[in-house]
């Protein structure tokens, strides 16, 4: 009973989650780039690019442009992933048709950043739902296995062929602002996908690692685990090593210098290293206050 309930709340998320994403990107395409000429990188830039060039309908060339990389997504992905991408890009191209969006500015400026911001912040949501507004991921996913490029390189090759036309049939300059939006909107949708919570991940190797393991848990209040190590090999002592406790914990932003100074204080001469964590979830993480 837990896990269908469980279930059943996920789904309504994902689902929220892809409907704020549509109409999002409803919002950036005709409240900012269309009226203006601007572009975006990937599939959406593609259809904004046939839109200006023939002038069809930009509800049509968007569900249109979709569908091959659509159904490419069955074979690379799943069929449940194509199937609420293909119903996701149609509500765009339902909202670009009927939703009456209004044209907020024709500064340059503002439109390529907060069109780009907009849009990444649309697809972004999207994504958090488990589908795609924009079927560049599934074409690079394609290629990577044909290749030995990577997804990243494989969408810059692409988007580097979609701002050279525009550059080719609409002037320099609307390209250089597109690429602008597409900077904007790739960064937006990073920070969408990855959470408002930023994580560091905490690796230390001390002598005195009893004493930090206490600190960092009953002060600092944070969870930790501990891998078994070697420590020593040195260069002129190489045969000389002694067993040690590898300390690894996760915190926040605002604690980074309050663990190193615990730290510091216990053993100068620590070994640490850190990494970021994209998205964290569970275990005892203590949440950002939230204001």
């Amino acid at each position: 009973m837990g896990t269908n309930k469980h279930s059943v709340l996920a789904s309504i998320k994902d689902t929220a989650y892809i409907v704020a994403g549509i109409l999002i990107c409803g919002f950036a395409l005709k409240s900012f780039l269309v009226p203006n000429e601007f572009f975006d990188g990937g599939v959406t830039g593609i259809s904004l690019l046939i839109h200006e060039l023939y002038h069809i309908n930009i509800a049509y060339v968007i569900v249109t442009a979709n569908i091959p990389f659509i159904i490419m997504g069955i074979f690379q992905v799943n069929g449940r992933f194509a199937w609420k991408t293909l119903a996701a890009i149609i509500g765009v191209g339902i909202c670009l048709q009927f939703v009456p969006y209004p044209v907020i500015t024709s500064d340059k400026l503002l439109v390529c950043i907060f069109g780009g911001v907009f849009m990444g912040t649309g697809v972004g949501l999207a994504i958090r739902g488990g589908c795609a507004l924009d079927g560049i991921e599934v074409l690079a996913l394609f290629t990577l296995k044909r290749s030995s490029f990577t997804i990243s390189e494989i969408i810059l090759g692409i988007n580097i062929i979609i701002f050279s036309i525009a550059a080719f049939k609409l002037g320099l300059p609307t390209a250089l602002y597109s690429i602008m939006t597409y900077y904007a909107a790739s960064h937006t949708i990073n920070f969408v996908i990855e959470g408002l919570e930023e994580y560091t991940g905490f690796t230390i190797i001390s002598g005195q690692s009893e004493l930090i393991k206490e600190k960092l848990v009953m002060d600092l209040g944070r969870g930790i685990t501990i891998y078994k190590g070697e420590r020593g090999f040195l260069k002129g002592s190489f045969e000389v090593s002694q067993p040690v406790d590898i300390i690894f914990t996760v915190v926040t932003r605002l604690e980074i210098r309050r663990l190193k100074n615990i730290v510091h204080g216990i053993d100068p001469k620590a070994f640490m290293f850190t990494g970021t964590i994209k998205e964290a979830a569970g275990g005892v993480l203590k949440k950002r206050a939230r204001h």
